[in-house]
This record gives C-alpha cells, sequence and structure tokens, in this order.
C-alpha cells in the first residue's frame, strides 16, 4: 500500500516533533527522584534486614553480604560497565548515556544516603523495601533511560534473541533466588519474595502512575445507539467490531471503547441504563499508546 502525500509529510516530521517527554531536564528529574526513592529503600529499609530485591541490585547485595570486599554501590557500578558498553552499541547511545547517569547517582546515593527508617518487624520491612523500590524503579522506567544493569541486558536480549523483558527477569530472579534460598534462612528467602512481589506491583502503579487503562466490549441489540452516547455525550472514541451470534446466527456490532477507572463505573450506568440485557465486559490494559492516549516512547 502507497502512502500518500499527507502521510508522508507526517513521516518527514517525526523527528522534528519532540514531546515534553524527551527533553532532558524532564527525564533527568524522574532518573534523578526515582534513584533517591529506590535508594532510600534500599538503604533505609533492605539493607538493615539483609533482604535480596531481585535484579542487578539484588545480586550486588547478595555478592557483598557474602565477601564485603567492596560496597554494594560499587560493585553495582562496575557490573554496569560491560553492560553499558554492549548497550552503547546494540541499543542507543542516548539510552546508555540516561542509564550511566542513573548508575553513576545509584553508586553515589549508595555511599552518602545513611538512612534507617526503624522497622523491626520483618514483613512490614518487607513491604515497605519493596514499595519504595518499585517506586523508584517506577519512576525511573517512566523516563527513556534506564537504571542500568539488567535493563540493558533485558532490551538486548529481547532485540536479538525475541525473549520476552518480562521473562527474562523472571528466568533471572529464579536463579538468583535459587541461590537465596541455599544460602539464607527460610525467613530471609520468603521476606525477600515478599518484597518483590510488593515492588512489582509499586513498579506498574508508578509506571502508569495509577491511570491504568480499561478496556471495555459492549454487546448489546441497541450498540449503534450506545456507541453514540459513547462519542457524543461521554465525547471518548469507540471502535465497532463486527460480531455474529452463536445461536441467532445474527450479525451484532460489538462497541469496544478505552477508558479509565473514573470513568469506567460512569460508562456502565449509562450501558445499564440504555439496555438492561446488555453484555459488559471489561479487561485491564497495562498501556495504551497512541491516538489521544500515551505517546510511543523511543529509546
Amino acid at each position: 500500500m502507497k502512502l500518500n502525500g499527507l502521510a508522508l509529510s507526517k513521516l518527514k516530521d517525526i523527528p522534528k516533533k519532540r514531546h515534553y517527554r524527551y527533553s532532558v531536564p524532564w527525564n533527568l528529574l524522574l532518573l534523578s527522584l526515582g534513584s533517591i526513592i529506590f535508594m532510600a529503600g534500599i538503604n533505609g529499609v533492605v539493607v538493615h534486614h539483609n533482604f535480596i530485591p531481585g535484579g542487578l541490585y539484588g545480586t550486588c547485595l547478595l555478592i557483598f553480604y557474602k565477601t564485603e570486599l567492596l560496597s554494594p554501590g560499587m560493585i553495582y557500578f562496575l557490573l554496569n560497565i560491560p553492560l553499558c558498553v554492549l548497550g552503547w552499541f546494540l541499543v542507543s547511545k542516548r539510552f546508555v548515556l540516561y542509564s550511566v547517569y542513573t548508575a553513576v547517582l545509584v553508586t553515589i546515593l549508595s555511599e552518602l544516603l545513611i538512612i534507617d527508617f526503624g522497622i523491626d518487624e520483618q514483613i512490614y520491612a518487607a513491604i515497605a523495601g519493596g514499595f519504595l523500590c518499585g517506586a523508584g524503579s517506577g519512576i525511573i522506567l517512566r523516563s527513556i533511560g534506564s537504571s542500568g544493569g539488567l535493563d540493558i541486558a533485558a532490551i538486548i536480549v529481547n532485540k536479538y534473541f525475541n525473549v520476552g523483558v518480562g521473562k527474562f527477569f523472571m528466568a533471572y530472579n529464579c536463579v538468583l533466588f535459587s541461590i537465596v534460598f541455599a544460602g539464607y534462612s527460610p525467613d530471609i528467602f520468603v521476606a525477600s519474595i515478599l518484597l518483590v512481589f510488593v515492588s512489582s506491583k509499586a513498579l506498574d502503579y508508578f509506571l502508569t502512575f495509577f491511570n491504568q487503562r480499561k478496556v471495555v466490549y459492549v454487546i448489546s441489540d441497541i450498540g449503534e445507539a450506545i456507541g453514540e452516547v459513547v462519542t457524543n455525550k461521554m465525547h471518548m472514541g469507540a471502535t465497532f467490531i463486527q460480531g455474529r451470534g452463536a445461536y441467532s446466527g445474527k450479525d451484532k456490532p460489538i462497541l469496544m471503547t478505552v477508558t479509565n477507572n473514573i470513568q469506567l463505573k460512569k460508562l456502565e450506568e449509562m450501558v445499564f441504563t440504555l439496555d438492561e440485557h446488555a453484555v459488559f465486559i471489561v479487561e485491564n490494559s497495562f498501556d495504551v499508546i497512541g491516538s489521544n492516549f500515551r505517546k510511543r516512547k523511543i529509546y
């Protein structure tokens, strides 16, 4: 299919149009704030209970606990050097420069940020530490950089071997926690697993800033009328998907729209006010890119 003149002009304009999210001050702010929160969780909670938070920094803490030759921050910095070199050639120079900034900042904070939140109960410490580490990581990942380490490795593996980023992290953490299970008490192992679980949930929420999208499907005999209200009264975009009843064999349009938690209840009330026999299906969507939603992130 050939592109028309308008489409070609849009393609030419892509490098010129820079959203604020690509500005250097905005990205440095995200990376700095995320690093401070992440290290507050590490130095304020995690190290005082000998937890292992997973990922590359978890590996650094494990090495530190066993050897005490170098600080976790210095180990983290040294392990990042070969990964950043690979990322420079295999990912993007801008992405690596931001990641180097974060790795250096995390190293400095690990040495200078001396803090103890005084949480004695292990389960409370795991929850608090996981929340802070996840929140910091989520804010960092909202930038077009990363915290370095496994983020770079995961992107390289995904790009060249088609292995999902989530699968890569899961495989790495399985190996890491197998070592933890063999060398630590069951209490530390379970608390560390809880910390990683809370951290992953906090990361998801801060990555979307508590604005996770919902994909809604509405099956109704008056689907077109509902679609008109959705677009004209609620000012939401919508699409009709052609469906067919399995029993009746009749064609029936299925309304699909994307909304958030705030609008979801209002949409539900509207649908069932118009048709009490409608089928209202809601699916969680981690992210929606394009149109009036979030812009695509380019590293």
